[in-house]
């Protein structure tokens, strides 16, 4: 599979409507209307279903379906509008990853990770004592890296049907005119005002003199303006002319590092997707630089040789286990992981029935494992995210995952364009020993080296069932990621559930460093008390993902299910 995708010009621009063409359908009292609509939790539907992390991206995303879009178009439309009405992570200014498999069967692995910039350096948040400066890597202009998102609309637009100009329009309306925001993103808004006012060299439409509440309408007129210099100018839109311009002035007030060269030479990569077999079913992840795929097929091979069913959801057999595999694969992530162009990634010995084989010798049933005593397997060398599952009437499957990184990224907004900037250098690995935002380590596999993409834990997975599209399914919440996908998937196949238990049961994470298991707050109590009683430290957090789930049920149907951990919502006809 080829590593750069280059898109041809005239489909790039996609000139051939304006917005004055392209009838709305976003208003009050109109198909989406941005000033009254409900969340849906699960639903089937007959033909085609969109699960996203607001109701109204999924509303955009299943009217382009069935207005004539396929799965691609509605992708890229419900990111976009994603990008509006889910500003903590639904962006422009950040990255992602696009998983898909198409109606003939063809795989699409699509990267648009962030990347560092050229004026990047290995060590650039150290002090003069070699102390790590977290802070910079964190929030600000410092802390973002070259954004991939509009990249990789524009790379998924050949697999789509209509014009870019047509799947942009429903965001454009609602920037321009607004919608109302529920009472979690009043909260959170509110929560991050200070961060707003700190980090922001001109104001911005986040910040008002009172609070925030329910109901209340965030209008983005500065992000309409260049959503429609997008649908004029196509990709140029962003990285040249009149945004870009405005990138680069946002730089220079905040002293960041992205320059115009950068924006230009940005291009989002094709990537060969992860694959392997368990339990009679087809896994389709994705590949370095996300660790997703590589992780839950560690995980998922390492345990499949044991009788998992007979051990029951959530009993301490089970959780044991689970948690001792993730312990294992988080090992391998720190030592072995990073962006392919730059560091050899051992893809097949690290997946290999032999060496997982190898990596669970010293398990021992009702012992917790001690993870300074359990390193990376020896190879010969050669949380905030947002997701989105589709499958289309065809049986196109769709899985992306994308992100500014933290909640509304580096809290950076571009003065003039509107959008947020991701602070996504935060998942380099700053310094050997130092935990990033989410305690993930690294070591010289992740460091810092110009144009190089950061480690991801983005894990969009597809599964094929008997030969055919069976599930599309992916969740936010950095490096609890693909723990949270790991058991979601083991839920679903061997403990039989429907895919709203599988989604909604309580989870657990065990990311190997810190030493630690977190677990959500209606994790079973007897089985807390077990895991305690063989040595696990136990520490209750707050709600794990928000994850993204649509199958393919025996009767053709669409079964879609959006987490109950956020205002998540699905749609579809």
């Amino acid at each position: 599979m080829k590593k750069c995708l280059f898109v041809p010009i005239i489909l790039l621009l996609s000139l051939s409507l304006t917005a004055q063409q392209i009838p709305s359908v976003v208003g009050k009292g109109k198909a989406i209307d941005p000033y009254k609509y409900t969340t849906v939790k699960k639903a089937s539907y007959q033909k085609a279903a969109v699960s996203s992390a607001h109701p109204l991206a999924s509303e955009v995303g299943a009217l382009i379906m069935k207005q004539g879009g396929n799965a691609f178009d509605a992708a890229i439309a419900t990111q976009l509008a994603l990008a509006v009405v889910y500003p903590a992570a639904g962006n422009l200014g950040g990255g992602g990853f696009l998983l898909a498999r198409k109606k003939d069967g063809e795989l699409i692995g699509l990267d648009y990770r962030e990347a560092a910039p050229a004026n990047a350096s290995r060590d650039m948040y150290l002090d003069e004592q070699g102390n790590a400066r977290i802070s910079l890597s964190q929030n600000g202009h410092l802390a973002s890296g070259i954004p991939g998102t509009v990249a990789g609309l524009f790379a998924t637009l050949p697999y789509a049907k209509l014009s870019f100009a047509r799947l942009v329009q429903p965001a454009i309306d609602l920037a321009e005119k607004g919608f109302i925001i529920t009472e979690r993103e009043a909260i959170s808004l509110n929560s991050t005002r200070e961060s707003f006012i700190r980090y922001n060299t001109k104001p911005t439409a986040f910040v008002k003199n009172e609070k925030w509440k329910a109901g209340d309408t965030l209008i983005q007129k500065e992000l309409a303006g260049t959503l429609k210099r997008m649908q004029k100018e196509g990709a140029q839109g962003f990285y040249g002319g009149e945004t870009a311009k405005l990138i680069i002035e946002e730089m220079q007030r905040g002293k960041g590092i992205i320059s115009l060269e950068d924006l230009k030479n940005y291009t989002a990569k094709l990537r060969e997707p992860i694959r392997f077999t368990y339990r009679g079913h087809q896994i389709i992840s994705f590949s370095p630089p996300s660790s997703g795929g590589i992780l839950i097929a560690q995980m998922m091979k390492m345990i499949e040789k044991f009788p998992v069913n007979s051990y029951g959801f959530q009993t301490a057999k089970s959780v044991q286990l689970m948690i001792e595999a993730e312990r294992r694969a988080y090992a391998d992530r720190a030592e072995h992981l990073g962006d392919p162009d730059f560091w050899q990634v051992p893809v097949d010995s690290l997946i290999s029935e032999s060496y997982l084989s190898r990596r669970m010798l010293d398990y021992q049933p009702d012992k917790a494992g001690i993870s300074s005593q359990i390193k990376a397997g020896t190879i010969a060398q050669s949380e905030e995210t947002t997701h989105l599952s589709i499958i289309d009437a065809q049986g196109n499957l769709v899985s992306v995952t994308t992100t500014l990184n933290g909640g509304y990224g580096s809290r950076t907004v571009v003065g003039g364009a509107g959008f947020l900037l991701n602070n996504e250098m935060d998942d380099f690995s700053v310094k050997p020993g130092v935990p990033n935002m989410y305690g993930a380590l690294g070591g010289e596999a992740n460091a810092i080296v110009p144009g190089k993409r950061m480690l991801s834990s983005m894990t969009p997975t597809l599964v094929i069932q008997n030969g055919k599209p069976y599930l599309t399914i992916g969740t936010p919440g950095g490096t609890t990621i693909p723990t949270s996908v790991f058991q979601a998937l083991v839920n679903l196949i061997d403990f039989k559930m429907d895919l709203d238990n599988a989604i909604n049961k309580p989870k657990f994470h065990h990311q190997w460093m810190p030493d630690e298991v977190t677990i959500e707050k209606d994790f079973l109590p007897e089985t807390k008390k077990q895991l305690e009683a063989m040595g696990y430290k136990m520490k209750e957090r707050s709600p794990i993902g928000r994850t993204e789930g649509i199958r393919i049920l025996t009767n053709g149907k669409r079964e879609a299910v959006a987490d109950k951990r956020g205002d998540d919502s699905v749609a579809g006809f």
